[in-house]
């Protein structure tokens, strides 16, 4: 359990960053919501509860950011891995869900994750746990406001995400010889979801669960990655920022392991998270934008100077630090398969 230190004022954050150049003078009331939302993070170590998970695999090639639209399949791709996504099909209406995309089915992954590690089963309830974890994020499931509304884009996610496949593919050659090892997941073949009739932009999620499908369940509980979800609750908003998040804490972790700077391209990070951005410098004009909000909120992130990309030096600190991980012995039970 990490030690708690009474938070600092905003106004002394706010000039610690600016010592390190990553606030302008002048703050936006954007810009000072965001310093607001990290003087708790900076001011106070993290502890069991803002532990949340999300598979590495999904960390290395992330969901899409915009509605790819009427398409058989979307890939990304990350080196020789190849992550592939087939939306489900809508019995009722002989037409697809459509795929998962934008910050809410990322935030879902975090909970999918984060549950299935805490309570070591395939099959989560959806009721006090999912509206917990999405409060704490500030969404409110139990409200609606049309179509942007927090309850009516939730459920519309929940059911494009729980009735989608995703497959994983690796492409290698050895020496003469060439092969691909792959896995088709579906994330959630059994389920049951509840919801107003009278009031179907309500989020009434009591008695709902979803039962995982074994492999998915397998892949995203193998090695999770560990990120502050008091930090989620500030990119909330940001696919792009989410996703850099993620892999800025798991590459951190692999940094501190291998004792050696981890560093990517421009290119690179654009093919495994930005292939939605046509421009490449686009791309990384958002990406460096997210960064500043990102280093706002990851106190332990420690960036080099390496030009044409992104360089993750030794001295990082993941997220969440190993002693901050909760150890359940409540669950200490054999996993349900």
């Amino acid at each position: 359990m990490g030690n708690k230190k009474i938070p600092r004022p905003v106004g002394a954050v706010i000039q610690q960053l600016r010592e390190r150049d990553e606030v302008p003078r002048a703050l936006s009331k954007a810009q000072r919501q965001l310093i607001e939302s990290s003087t708790l993070i900076l001011g106070t170590a993290a502890d069991a509860k803002d532990a949340a998970y999300l598979a590495r695999e999904l960390v290395q090639a992330s969901l899409p950011h915009s509605n790819p639209g009427d398409i058989p399949i979307w890939t990304r791709r990350n080196g020789d891995v190849t992550l592939a996504i087939q939306p489900g099909m809508n019995i009722r209406t002989g037409k697809t869900y459509g795929y998962p995309y934008g910050s809410i089915p990322r935030l879902l992954l975090f909970w999918i994750t984060t549950e299935a590690v805490r309570v070591r089963s395939r099959r989560l309830e959806l009721g006090h746990s999912l509206n917990g974890f999405m409060a704490d994020l500030g969404l409110n499931p139990d409200t609606g406001g049309g179509k942007r509304g927090d309850a009516k884009r939730l459920r519309d996610q929940m059911e494009r995400l729980f009735r989608s496949r995703f497959s994983l593919e690796r492409y290698e050659i050895h020496e003469e010889q060439a092969g691909n090892g792959w896995i088709d997941m579906q994330v959630a073949p059994k389920g049951q979801m509840w919801w107003s009739e009278k009031h179907p932009d309500q989020g009434a999620l009591w008695g709902s669960w979803i039962e995982l499908g074994e492999d998915f369940y397998r892949a995203i509980t193998a090695a999770p990655v560990p990120v502050d979800m008091r930090a989620l609750r500030a990119l909330k908003r940001s696919p792009l920022a989410l996703d850099l998040y993620a892999w800025l804490t798991y590459e951190s972790f692999r940094a501190q392991h291998s004792r050696r700077p981890r560093f990517e391209t421009w290119a690179q990070l654009h093919g495994h998270m930005g292939g939605e951005y046509a421009n490449p410098g686009d791309f990384r004009r958002k990406a460096k934008a997210a960064l500043t909000k990102i280093r706002a909120v990851y106190p332990g992130l420690k960036l080099g100077k390496r030009q044409g990309g992104i360089e993750v030096l030794v001295a990082s600190r993941s997220a969440i630090q190993q002693r901050e991980i909760p150890i359940d012995s409540h669950n200490e039970k054999p996993v349900d398969r």
